[in-house]
C-alpha cells in the first residue's frame, strides 16, 4: 500500500472507531471544512495531529493527499515572501487586479523554490516543479523554471566511506547555495527549499544529519523558508515520529508536510506563516474528519503498545537480515540500508529487481521498487521479529537462486544466521 498503512489491515481498534455511534455521522456526512467544520473539530484537531506535532510546531492543516499538501505549503512560501516585500501593508489595487489576469506585480513572475534532483514532492502541476525522479511522472507538462540541486549519493557500509561521503554531502550543499545565490542575482528570487527526509521514490536516498544542518544553516543565511517533506517517513517509520528528529536540527523546519501513514494530508507550519487574511489556504474538502478520527485511534495505539520501541527493534532486525544475505550475495544486494523500518537494499540492475519484485510477490510478500534498481520496504508498525523472518526466508530464496543463475558460489547458511 506504498507506506500508507500504519497498523496493518483491518485493526480491530480502527473497527471499533467505525462502529461508534458518534463517529457515524462524519463517516456519513463529510463537511466541508474551511466553511462548516463540525463543532468538535478543533477538539479532534488536538487529539490526532497537535499532540504528535513536530517540536516547535503548534499550527496545522489538513489536506486531502501529499500533493495538495505540497502545493499549499508552496504558497505559504510565496505569500509570507510577499509579506515581506510590502513590509506588512496591504496588496495594493494594481496587485489584486494583475492577479486575477495571472500578471505582475499580483502574480510574481520572478519567484522560485528549490528542491533536490531524485525527488518526488507530488505528481499534480505545482508539486511536478519540485519533483525531479522519474520521467514518467514529468513528460509533456510545461514546467517553470526553478533551481535543482543534486541530493547526496552516499556509499556504504557508511563506516567505510566516511570522508568520502562527507565531501559528497558538502559538494551538494555547495552547489545548493550557489543556485540560491545565482537565481537571486539573475532576478529570480529563491523564497525556499523543499527536502525529503529520506528520498523513496527517488531510490531511498539517504543524507546525514549534517547535511540537514547545513541546509537549514543555508535558508537561514538567505532568510528564506525550509520546508521537510515527511510524506512518507513520517509516522514512526522510521522510529521516530518524525524522521528529521534524527536530525538534530537547530529548530524545526518551517514547514513539515505529511500523509501516508498519517492517514490524511497535511502540514504543520509555524506561526509567522499563516496568512493574514482568510481563504488564502482553502478548498471545498480540506481533509476528511473521518480519517482524523482513525488518526486519533493510531495515535493512541502507537502510545499504548509503544510502537516506536517496536519499530526500532524490528529495524534493527531487518537492516541486520538484509546485511547478512547482502554479504553473502555480493553479486546480488548491495547498499544495505535504512532508519528504524524504512530500509532498502539495490539490485544490479532495474531488470533484475523488478524480477525479484515479482518473485517475492510470488512467494506471499508485498514489496516495491524505488530509484533505478532498489527494493524499498515500508512494513506497517506493527511488524516484529517473526514477521521479518518470513521476510528474510523468502527473500534468501529468491536471491538464491538469482545467485545460481549467475553462476555464483552457494554461499554459507544464511537462514540459520538470520534466526540465531
Amino acid at each position: 500500500m506504498i507506506a500508507s498503512i500504519p497498523l496493518g489491515y483491518n485493526h480491530p481498534r480502527l473497527e471499533m472507531v467505525l462502529n461508534e455511534p458518534r463517529n457515524k455521522i462524519h463517516f456519513i456526512n463529510r463537511p466541508a471544512l474551511g466553511s462548516f467544520p463540525p463543532k468538535d473539530w478543533i477538539h479532534r484537531l488536538r487529539a490526532a495531529l497537535l499532540q504528535v506535532a513536530p517540536p516547535g510546531l503548534n499550527a496545522v492543516q489538513t489536506m486531502a493527499c501529499g500533493s495538495c499538501s505540497l502545493e499549499n505549503s508552496q504558497k505559504l512560501m510565496f505569500m509570507a515572501h510577499q509579506k515581506k516585500v510590502r513590509d506588512g501593508k496591504p496588496p495594493t489595487t494594481e496587485e489584486l487586479q494583475s492577479c486575477i489576469k495571472g500578471q505582475h506585480p499580483g502574480s510574481p513572475n520572478n519567484l522560485t523554490l528549490l528542491s533536490f534532483s531524485g525527488s518526488l514532492h507530488g505528481r499534480t502541476m505545482g508539486a511536478l516543479n519540485m519533483t525531479h525522479a522519474k520521467w514518467i511522472h514529468k513528460l509533456d507538462f510545461p514546467q517553470l523554471d526553478w533551481p535543482m540541486a543534486s541530493f547526496p549519493r552516499l556509499r556504504y557500509p557508511l563506516e567505510e566511506f566516511t570522508r568520502e561521503n562527507r565531501e559528497e554531502e558538502q559538494r551538494c550543499l555547495e552547489e545548493a547555495e550557489d543556485l540560491i545565490f545565482n537565481y537571486n542575482k539573475a532576478g529570480k528570487t529563491v523564497v525556499g527549499v523543499a527536502v525529503e527526509a529520506i528520498q523513496g521514490e527517488g531510490g531511498d536516498n539517504h543524507a546525514s544529519p549534517v547535511f540537514f544542518q547545513g541546509l537549514q544553516d543555508i535558508t537561514k543565511k538567505y532568510n528564506i523558508q525550509f520546508l521537510m517533506d515527511e510524506v512518507q517517513t513520517g509516522c514512526g517509520q522510521t522510529g521516530k515520529f518524525w524522521a528529521h528528529e534524527h536530525f538534530n536540527l537547530q529548530e524545526a523546519p518551517d514547514i513539515v508536510t505529511f500523509s501516508k501513514k498519517m492517514l490524511t494530508g497535511g502540514f504543520f507550519y509555524k506561526e509567522h506563516l499563516r496568512p493574514s487574511e482568510p481563504g488564502r489556504i482553502y478548498n471545498t474538502w480540506l481533509g476528511d474528519p473521518a480519517k482524523v478520527i482513525l488518526l486519533e485511534e493510531v495515535v493512541k495505539v502507537m502510545k499504548e503498545e509503544n510502537l516506536l520501541s517496536v519499530v526500532n527493534d524490528t529495524g534493527k532486525y531487518l537492516l541486520d537480515g538484509l546485511k547478512i544475505i547482502e554479504n553473502d550475495y555480493p553479486g546480488v544486494l548491495q547498499n544495505a540500508r535504512g532508519i528504524g523500518t524504512y530500509c532498502a537494499v539495490d539490485f544490479p540492475s532495474t531488470e533484475v529487481r523488478d524480477k525479484a519484485i515479482v518473485e517475492i510477490r510470488n512467494k506471499g510478500v508485498n514489496v516495491g521498487g524505488s530509484g533505478e534498481s532498489t527494493l524499498r520496504l515500508r512494513p506497517t508498525l506493527l511488524a516484529q521479529r517473526h514477521h521479518v523472518d518470513i521476510f528474510m526466508n523468502v527473500l534468501n530464496e529468491v536471491v538464491q537462486s538469482m545467485a545460481s543463475s549467475r553462476n555464483t558460489a552457494p554461499p554459507k547458511a544464511t537462514k540459520a544466521a538470520i534466526a540465531n
